[in-house]
Protein backbone atom coordinates (compact mmCIF):
# COMPACT_ATOMS: atom_id res chain seq x y z
CA UNK A 1 0.00 0.00 0.00
CA UNK A 2 2.97 2.20 0.83
CA UNK A 3 4.43 1.72 -2.77
CA UNK A 4 0.95 2.61 -4.73
CA UNK A 5 0.79 5.66 -2.50
CA UNK A 6 4.23 6.95 -3.20
CA UNK A 7 3.92 6.13 -6.86
CA UNK A 8 0.42 7.81 -6.76
CA UNK A 9 2.10 10.98 -5.01
CA UNK A 10 4.70 11.03 -7.19
CA UNK A 11 2.46 10.90 -10.43
CA UNK A 12 1.27 14.01 -9.12
CA UNK A 13 4.16 16.22 -8.49
CA UNK A 14 3.65 18.37 -11.84
CA UNK A 15 -0.19 18.78 -11.92
CA UNK A 16 -0.84 21.09 -8.65
CA UNK A 17 -4.41 21.19 -9.45
CA UNK A 18 -6.22 17.68 -8.42
CA UNK A 19 -3.33 16.38 -5.65
CA UNK A 20 -5.64 16.36 -2.78
CA UNK A 21 -8.47 14.75 -4.22
CA UNK A 22 -6.89 11.94 -5.75
CA UNK A 23 -4.79 11.11 -2.75
CA UNK A 24 -7.72 11.31 -0.11
CA UNK A 25 -9.35 8.81 -2.98
CA UNK A 26 -6.88 6.57 -3.04
CA UNK A 27 -6.45 6.10 0.54
CA UNK A 28 -10.44 5.65 1.18
CA UNK A 29 -10.67 2.37 -1.38
CA UNK A 30 -8.00 1.12 0.82
CA UNK A 31 -9.36 1.59 4.00
CA UNK A 32 -12.78 -0.33 2.61
CA UNK A 33 -11.37 -3.26 0.96
CA UNK A 34 -9.14 -4.01 4.49
CA UNK A 35 -12.38 -3.23 6.11
CA UNK A 36 -14.27 -5.97 3.22
CA UNK A 37 -11.82 -8.44 4.36
CA UNK A 38 -11.52 -7.88 7.71
CA UNK A 39 -15.56 -7.50 8.96
CA UNK A 40 -15.47 -11.10 10.37
CA UNK A 41 -12.51 -10.11 13.21
CA UNK A 42 -13.71 -8.79 16.60
CA UNK A 43 -14.92 -5.20 17.08
CA UNK A 44 -11.61 -4.34 18.86
CA UNK A 45 -9.04 -5.05 15.53
CA UNK A 46 -11.54 -2.94 13.59
CA UNK A 47 -11.34 -0.12 15.43
CA UNK A 48 -7.56 -0.43 15.88
CA UNK A 49 -6.70 -0.99 11.87
CA UNK A 50 -9.52 2.26 11.18
CA UNK A 51 -6.93 3.93 13.59
CA UNK A 52 -4.13 3.27 12.37
CA UNK A 53 -5.21 3.39 8.79
CA UNK A 54 -6.13 7.40 9.57
CA UNK A 55 -3.07 8.04 11.46
CA UNK A 56 -0.90 6.67 8.22
CA UNK A 57 -2.96 8.80 6.11
CA UNK A 58 -2.15 12.06 8.55
CA UNK A 59 1.75 11.28 8.20
CA UNK A 60 1.75 10.79 4.04
CA UNK A 61 -0.35 13.73 4.03
CA UNK A 62 1.93 15.70 6.22
CA UNK A 63 5.14 14.23 4.36
CA UNK A 64 3.50 15.22 1.08
CA UNK A 65 2.67 18.88 1.95
CA UNK A 66 6.35 19.50 3.50
CA UNK A 67 7.58 17.88 0.06
CA UNK A 68 5.41 20.24 -1.98
CA UNK A 69 6.60 23.45 0.05
CA UNK A 70 10.04 22.95 -0.72
CA UNK A 71 9.29 21.99 -4.46
CA UNK A 72 7.27 25.57 -4.31
CA UNK A 73 10.25 27.11 -3.24
CA UNK A 74 12.90 26.04 -5.25
CA UNK A 75 10.38 26.82 -7.97
CA UNK A 76 10.32 29.65 -7.50
CA UNK A 77 14.23 30.79 -6.61
CA UNK A 78 14.50 29.09 -9.97
CA UNK A 79 11.57 31.17 -11.94
CA UNK A 80 12.84 34.61 -10.14
CA UNK A 81 16.11 33.65 -11.42
CA UNK A 82 15.61 32.49 -14.86
CA UNK A 83 12.79 35.33 -15.00
CA UNK A 84 10.03 32.38 -15.68
CA UNK A 85 7.03 33.37 -14.77
CA UNK A 86 5.88 32.18 -11.11
CA UNK A 87 3.21 28.83 -10.49
CA UNK A 88 1.32 29.14 -7.17
CA UNK A 89 0.12 26.01 -6.01
CA UNK A 90 -3.60 25.22 -5.68
CA UNK A 91 -5.87 25.22 -2.50
CA UNK A 92 -5.69 21.69 -1.03
CA UNK A 93 -7.66 20.05 1.56
CA UNK A 94 -6.39 20.57 5.23
CA UNK A 95 -7.09 19.21 8.52
CA UNK A 96 -6.45 22.52 9.82
CA UNK A 97 -9.06 24.77 11.77
CA UNK A 98 -10.77 27.60 9.19
CA UNK A 99 -8.93 30.75 9.56
CA UNK A 100 -11.60 33.53 7.99
CA UNK A 101 -8.90 35.61 6.98
CA UNK A 102 -8.48 32.81 3.80
CA UNK A 103 -4.61 31.25 5.17
CA UNK A 104 -3.94 27.92 6.64
CA UNK A 105 -3.06 27.88 10.20
CA UNK A 106 0.80 27.63 9.38
CA UNK A 107 1.28 30.85 8.05
CA UNK A 108 -0.01 32.28 11.58
CA UNK A 109 3.45 31.91 12.83
CA UNK A 110 4.05 34.77 10.30
CA UNK A 111 4.09 38.51 12.15
CA UNK A 112 1.75 40.42 10.23
CA UNK A 113 3.22 44.14 10.08
CA UNK A 114 0.69 46.56 11.87
CA UNK A 115 -1.35 48.54 9.25
CA UNK A 116 -0.94 52.29 9.42
CA UNK A 117 -3.94 54.64 8.70
CA UNK A 118 -3.64 55.59 4.78
CA UNK A 119 -3.26 59.47 4.87
CA UNK A 120 -5.20 61.00 2.51
CA UNK A 121 -2.70 62.41 -0.27
CA UNK A 122 -1.77 65.15 -1.74
CA UNK A 123 -3.00 66.20 -4.84
CA UNK A 124 -0.28 68.30 -7.37
CA UNK A 125 -0.58 69.44 -10.73
CA UNK A 126 0.19 66.75 -13.91
CA UNK A 127 2.94 69.38 -15.07
CA UNK A 128 5.23 69.74 -12.34
CA UNK A 129 5.56 67.54 -8.44
CA UNK A 130 5.75 69.80 -5.01
CA UNK A 131 6.80 72.95 -5.60
CA UNK A 132 7.48 74.85 -2.59
CA UNK A 133 5.55 79.03 -2.64
CA UNK A 134 7.69 81.37 -4.40
CA UNK A 135 9.73 83.42 -1.91
CA UNK A 136 8.04 87.56 -2.62
CA UNK A 137 10.49 89.90 -3.11
CA UNK A 138 10.42 92.69 -0.90
CA UNK A 139 9.48 95.88 -2.98
CA UNK A 140 11.27 99.28 -2.09
CA UNK A 141 8.18 101.07 -3.01
CA UNK A 142 6.17 99.84 0.02
CA UNK A 143 8.89 101.49 2.04
CA UNK A 144 8.51 104.83 -0.09
CA UNK A 145 5.20 104.67 0.57
CA UNK A 146 5.06 104.65 4.09
CA UNK A 147 7.65 107.40 4.21
CA UNK A 148 5.20 109.41 2.17
CA UNK A 149 2.64 108.48 4.55
CA UNK A 150 4.17 109.84 7.15
CA UNK A 151 4.84 113.26 5.52
CA UNK A 152 1.69 113.94 4.41
CA UNK A 153 0.24 113.36 7.93
CA UNK A 154 2.69 115.39 9.54
CA UNK A 155 1.94 118.07 6.78
CA UNK A 156 -1.70 117.99 7.45
CA UNK A 157 -1.07 117.84 11.48
CA UNK A 158 0.86 121.07 11.02
CA UNK A 159 -1.88 122.97 9.29
CA UNK A 160 -4.42 121.81 11.15
CA UNK A 161 -2.42 123.52 14.08
CA UNK A 162 -1.84 126.68 12.13
CA UNK A 163 -5.14 127.41 11.89
CA UNK A 164 -5.70 128.75 15.14
CA UNK A 165 -2.63 131.02 14.42
CA UNK A 166 -4.24 132.45 11.19
CA UNK A 167 -7.22 133.29 13.44
CA UNK A 168 -5.47 135.14 16.39
CA UNK A 169 -3.86 136.85 14.12
CA UNK A 170 -6.29 138.62 12.93
CA UNK A 171 -8.67 139.37 16.09
CA UNK A 172 -11.45 137.44 14.59
CA UNK A 173 -13.59 137.16 18.11
CA UNK A 174 -12.56 140.80 19.03
CA UNK A 175 -14.56 142.11 15.66
CA UNK A 176 -17.41 139.81 16.02
CA UNK A 177 -17.45 141.58 19.39
CA UNK A 178 -17.38 145.26 17.71
CA UNK A 179 -19.49 144.15 15.24
CA UNK A 180 -22.52 142.66 17.34
CA UNK A 181 -22.06 145.86 19.76
CA UNK A 182 -22.14 148.46 16.90
CA UNK A 183 -24.59 147.44 14.30
CA UNK A 184 -28.07 147.16 14.48
CA UNK A 185 -30.28 144.79 13.39
CA UNK A 186 -28.61 143.07 11.03
CA UNK A 187 -27.81 139.96 12.58
CA UNK A 188 -27.77 137.67 9.75
CA UNK A 189 -25.54 139.47 7.97
CA UNK A 190 -22.83 140.37 10.36
CA UNK A 191 -22.93 136.43 11.01
CA UNK A 192 -22.59 135.82 7.47
CA UNK A 193 -19.68 137.84 7.11
CA UNK A 194 -18.35 136.69 10.08
CA UNK A 195 -18.64 132.79 8.52
CA UNK A 196 -16.87 133.86 5.25
CA UNK A 197 -13.82 135.73 7.12
CA UNK A 198 -13.61 132.60 9.54
CA UNK A 199 -13.08 130.17 6.31
CA UNK A 200 -10.90 132.33 4.48
CA UNK A 201 -8.44 133.66 7.46
CA UNK A 202 -7.94 130.21 8.76
CA UNK A 203 -5.71 129.54 6.11
CA UNK A 204 -3.10 131.46 4.28
CA UNK A 205 -2.83 129.77 0.52
CA UNK A 206 -6.13 130.34 -1.64
CA UNK A 207 -7.09 129.53 -5.13
CA UNK A 208 -9.44 132.82 -5.50
CA UNK A 209 -9.42 135.73 -3.08
CA UNK A 210 -12.40 136.47 -1.30
CA UNK A 211 -15.09 138.78 -2.82
CA UNK A 212 -18.03 140.08 -0.26
CA UNK A 213 -20.46 142.22 -2.11
CA UNK A 214 -22.80 143.79 0.96
CA UNK A 215 -26.34 145.19 -0.70
CA UNK A 216 -29.09 147.17 0.95
CA UNK A 217 -31.01 150.12 1.45
CA UNK A 218 -30.27 153.72 2.35
CA UNK A 219 -29.33 154.14 6.11
CA UNK A 220 -28.89 150.33 6.94
CA UNK A 221 -25.66 150.96 8.10
CA UNK A 222 -23.45 149.82 5.05
CA UNK A 223 -20.91 152.33 5.41
CA UNK A 224 -20.70 152.37 8.91
CA UNK A 225 -19.76 148.25 8.41
CA UNK A 226 -17.23 149.34 6.45
CA UNK A 227 -15.28 151.93 8.37
CA UNK A 228 -15.86 149.17 11.36
CA UNK A 229 -13.68 146.58 9.09
CA UNK A 230 -11.19 149.42 8.00
CA UNK A 231 -10.91 150.18 11.58
CA UNK A 232 -10.33 146.43 12.98
CA UNK A 233 -7.88 145.53 10.57
CA UNK A 234 -6.02 148.22 10.58
CA UNK A 235 -4.69 147.27 13.96
CA UNK A 236 -4.17 143.98 13.35
CA UNK A 237 -2.37 143.90 10.08
CA UNK A 238 -1.31 147.83 9.65
CA UNK A 239 -2.64 150.84 8.27
CA UNK A 240 -0.25 150.00 4.90
CA UNK A 241 -2.09 147.11 3.98
CA UNK A 242 -5.55 148.19 4.28
CA UNK A 243 -7.80 150.50 1.08
CA UNK A 244 -10.79 152.48 1.38
CA UNK A 245 -11.85 153.94 -2.29
CA UNK A 246 -15.19 156.20 -1.99
CA UNK A 247 -16.09 156.60 -5.59
CA UNK A 248 -17.91 159.86 -5.54
CA UNK A 249 -14.31 161.17 -3.99
CA UNK A 250 -11.29 159.21 -5.42
CA UNK A 251 -12.98 158.98 -8.93
CA UNK A 252 -15.95 161.75 -9.51
CA UNK A 253 -15.50 162.68 -12.92
CA UNK A 254 -16.30 159.95 -15.81
CA UNK A 255 -13.90 161.21 -17.94
CA UNK A 256 -11.02 160.04 -15.61
CA UNK A 257 -12.23 156.73 -15.32
CA UNK A 258 -9.32 155.19 -17.34
CA UNK A 259 -6.61 156.85 -15.59
CA UNK A 260 -8.71 156.10 -11.95
CA UNK A 261 -8.85 152.33 -13.34
CA UNK A 262 -4.94 152.63 -13.86
CA UNK A 263 -3.97 153.91 -10.82
CA UNK A 264 -5.97 151.50 -8.72
CA UNK A 265 -4.60 148.32 -10.33
CA UNK A 266 -1.21 149.41 -9.72
CA UNK A 267 -1.96 150.53 -6.10
CA UNK A 268 -3.61 147.22 -5.44
CA UNK A 269 -0.54 146.05 -6.95
CA UNK A 270 1.92 147.24 -4.60
CA UNK A 271 -0.41 146.38 -2.02
CA UNK A 272 -0.56 142.63 -2.39
CA UNK A 273 2.97 142.71 -2.77
CA UNK A 274 3.71 144.14 0.64
CA UNK A 275 1.44 141.61 2.17
CA UNK A 276 3.00 139.05 0.36
CA UNK A 277 6.32 139.99 1.96
CA UNK A 278 4.66 140.00 5.14
CA UNK A 279 2.60 136.91 4.44
CA UNK A 280 -0.94 139.11 5.48
CA UNK A 281 -4.20 139.20 3.52
CA UNK A 282 -4.80 142.67 2.63
CA UNK A 283 -8.26 144.57 2.67
CA UNK A 284 -9.71 146.51 -0.27
CA UNK A 285 -12.90 148.37 0.85
CA UNK A 286 -14.92 149.93 -1.86
CA UNK A 287 -18.25 152.50 -0.83
CA UNK A 288 -20.52 153.87 -3.17
CA UNK A 289 -19.90 150.84 -5.80
CA UNK A 290 -23.27 152.05 -7.38
CA UNK A 291 -21.33 155.31 -9.05
CA UNK A 292 -18.54 153.20 -9.78
CA UNK A 293 -17.50 153.49 -13.61
CA UNK A 294 -17.43 150.73 -15.93
CA UNK A 295 -13.81 151.29 -16.87
CA UNK A 296 -13.04 150.46 -12.79
CA UNK A 297 -15.34 147.45 -12.28
CA UNK A 298 -13.60 146.10 -15.48
CA UNK A 299 -10.05 146.19 -13.87
CA UNK A 300 -11.67 144.70 -10.74
CA UNK A 301 -12.95 142.25 -12.53
CA UNK A 302 -9.86 141.36 -14.25
CA UNK A 303 -7.84 141.27 -10.88
CA UNK A 304 -10.37 139.14 -9.04
CA UNK A 305 -11.49 136.57 -11.99
CA UNK A 306 -8.54 135.91 -14.40
CA UNK A 307 -5.79 135.20 -12.01
CA UNK A 308 -3.27 136.32 -13.52
CA UNK A 309 -0.42 135.45 -10.81
CA UNK A 310 -0.33 133.70 -7.56
CA UNK A 311 -0.16 137.32 -5.58
CA UNK A 312 -3.23 138.16 -6.47
CA UNK A 313 -5.26 134.82 -4.84
CA UNK A 314 -4.58 136.38 -1.13
CA UNK A 315 -6.58 139.23 -0.87
CA UNK A 316 -10.40 140.15 0.64
CA UNK A 317 -12.49 142.42 -1.68
CA UNK A 318 -15.40 143.73 0.27
CA UNK A 319 -18.13 146.16 -2.72
CA UNK A 320 -20.59 148.27 -0.35
CA UNK A 321 -23.60 149.41 -2.41
CA UNK A 322 -27.39 149.95 -2.61
CA UNK A 323 -28.18 147.99 -5.54
CA UNK A 324 -31.07 145.77 -5.58
CA UNK A 325 -32.41 147.83 -2.29
CA UNK A 326 -35.94 148.09 -4.36
CA UNK A 327 -36.31 143.96 -4.27
CA UNK A 328 -34.70 143.87 -0.47
CA UNK A 329 -37.03 146.24 0.53
CA UNK A 330 -40.39 144.98 -1.54
CA UNK A 331 -39.63 141.51 -0.31
CA UNK A 332 -39.41 142.29 3.38
CA UNK A 333 -42.85 144.81 3.36
CA UNK A 334 -44.47 141.70 1.55
CA UNK A 335 -43.22 138.24 3.86
CA UNK A 336 -43.02 140.41 7.18
CA UNK A 337 -45.37 138.64 9.75
CA UNK A 338 -45.81 139.35 13.30
CA UNK A 339 -44.25 136.71 14.20
CA UNK A 340 -40.73 137.52 12.64
CA UNK A 341 -38.41 139.04 15.21
CA UNK A 342 -34.63 140.57 15.04
CA UNK A 343 -32.98 137.05 15.49
CA UNK A 344 -35.11 135.93 12.19
CA UNK A 345 -33.14 138.04 9.44
CA UNK A 346 -30.76 135.76 9.41
CA UNK A 347 -33.36 133.59 7.52
CA UNK A 348 -34.69 136.14 5.19
CA UNK A 349 -31.05 137.19 4.21
CA UNK A 350 -30.80 133.17 3.14
CA UNK A 351 -33.71 133.82 0.44
CA UNK A 352 -33.00 137.26 -0.09
CA UNK A 353 -28.74 136.41 -1.39
CA UNK A 354 -30.31 134.50 -5.06
CA UNK A 355 -32.90 136.75 -5.50
CA UNK A 356 -29.90 139.42 -5.52
CA UNK A 357 -27.88 137.51 -7.65
CA UNK A 358 -29.87 136.96 -10.54
CA UNK A 359 -30.26 140.74 -10.62
CA UNK A 360 -26.55 141.73 -10.03
CA UNK A 361 -25.15 139.17 -12.89
CA UNK A 362 -26.73 141.10 -15.29
CA UNK A 363 -25.15 144.44 -14.64
CA UNK A 364 -21.64 143.33 -14.38
CA UNK A 365 -20.36 139.50 -14.31
CA UNK A 366 -18.07 141.10 -11.57
CA UNK A 367 -21.28 139.98 -8.99
CA UNK A 368 -21.18 136.82 -10.32
CA UNK A 369 -17.28 136.67 -8.20
CA UNK A 370 -18.63 137.91 -4.89
CA UNK A 371 -20.73 136.31 -2.27
CA UNK A 372 -23.94 138.80 -1.99
CA UNK A 373 -24.78 139.58 1.77
CA UNK A 374 -28.05 141.21 2.10
CA UNK A 375 -29.05 143.78 4.69
CA UNK A 376 -31.98 144.57 5.48
CA UNK A 377 -34.57 147.29 6.49
CA UNK A 378 -34.18 148.90 10.16
CA UNK A 379 -37.36 148.85 12.57
CA UNK A 380 -37.95 151.68 14.87
CA UNK A 381 -36.68 149.43 17.93
CA UNK A 382 -33.20 149.98 15.92
CA UNK A 383 -33.26 153.36 15.06
CA UNK A 384 -33.76 153.65 19.03
CA UNK A 385 -30.39 152.51 19.84
CA UNK A 386 -28.77 153.92 16.92
CA UNK A 387 -30.25 157.45 18.52
CA UNK A 388 -29.07 156.07 22.20
CA UNK A 389 -25.04 154.94 20.78
CA UNK A 390 -24.77 158.58 19.13
CA UNK A 391 -26.29 160.54 21.99
CA UNK A 392 -23.59 158.81 24.56
CA UNK A 393 -20.82 159.41 22.12
CA UNK A 394 -21.79 163.08 21.87
CA UNK A 395 -21.62 163.21 25.68
CA UNK A 396 -25.31 163.66 26.41
CA UNK A 397 -27.80 162.36 28.91
CA UNK A 398 -29.40 159.10 27.75
CA UNK A 399 -33.10 160.02 28.23
CA UNK A 400 -35.56 157.45 27.07
CA UNK A 401 -38.11 159.62 26.24
CA UNK A 402 -36.22 162.04 24.49
CA UNK A 403 -34.52 159.17 22.49
CA UNK A 404 -38.46 157.75 21.94
CA UNK A 405 -39.29 161.13 20.81
CA UNK A 406 -36.59 161.72 18.38
CA UNK A 407 -36.86 157.98 16.68
CA UNK A 408 -40.59 159.27 16.06
CA UNK A 409 -39.87 161.48 13.87
CA UNK A 410 -38.18 159.68 11.48
CA UNK A 411 -40.43 158.34 8.50
CA UNK A 412 -41.49 154.91 8.78
CA UNK A 413 -43.20 152.64 5.79
CA UNK A 414 -46.62 151.87 6.76
CA UNK A 415 -47.03 149.10 9.39
CA UNK A 416 -46.78 145.15 8.02
CA UNK A 417 -47.16 142.11 9.78
CA UNK A 418 -46.86 144.21 13.14
CA UNK A 419 -43.34 145.54 11.70
CA UNK A 420 -42.63 149.65 11.49
CA UNK A 421 -39.49 149.61 9.58
CA UNK A 422 -37.90 153.12 8.68
CA UNK A 423 -37.40 154.56 5.08
CA UNK A 424 -34.22 156.06 5.64
CA UNK A 425 -32.93 154.09 8.61
CA UNK A 426 -30.14 155.81 10.88
CA UNK A 427 -29.26 158.00 7.85
CA UNK A 428 -30.71 161.00 9.71
CA UNK A 429 -29.64 160.24 13.47
CA UNK A 430 -26.16 162.20 13.31
CA UNK A 431 -27.67 165.06 11.97
CA UNK A 432 -30.89 164.89 14.91
CA UNK A 433 -28.62 164.30 17.14
CA UNK A 434 -26.10 167.54 16.22
CA UNK A 435 -29.48 169.61 16.62
CA UNK A 436 -29.59 169.06 20.46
Amino acid sequence: MSDHDSSGSTSQVGDFEDDTNGDTNSDLEVDRSDGHRDKHASSLSSFSSSLHAVIRIKQKYQAMKKRRQNLALSLNAAGTQTGAPVRTSPKIFTFDPLNLSGHSSLDNHIPQKKKRRRRRRVMFPQSGGRRAPPKQERSRAKGCLYLLCGIVFLQVYNAIENLDDHVLKYDLEGLEKTLRREVFGQQGAVESLLSHLQEYLSTYVHNKPLVLSVHGPTGVGKSHLGRLLAGHFRSVIGDALVLQHYVLHHCPQEADAILCAQKLCTLISEMVEQAEEEEKIPLFIFDEVEHMHKEILDALWQLVATKQSNEYLNAIYLFLSNLGHGQITKYMLHNSSSSITASDHGHLTKELSPILCNILEKLHPLWAEAEILPMGLLEKVHVMECFLEEITREGFYPDHTNIEHLAGDIEYFPTAGGHEYSQTGCKQVVAKVNLL
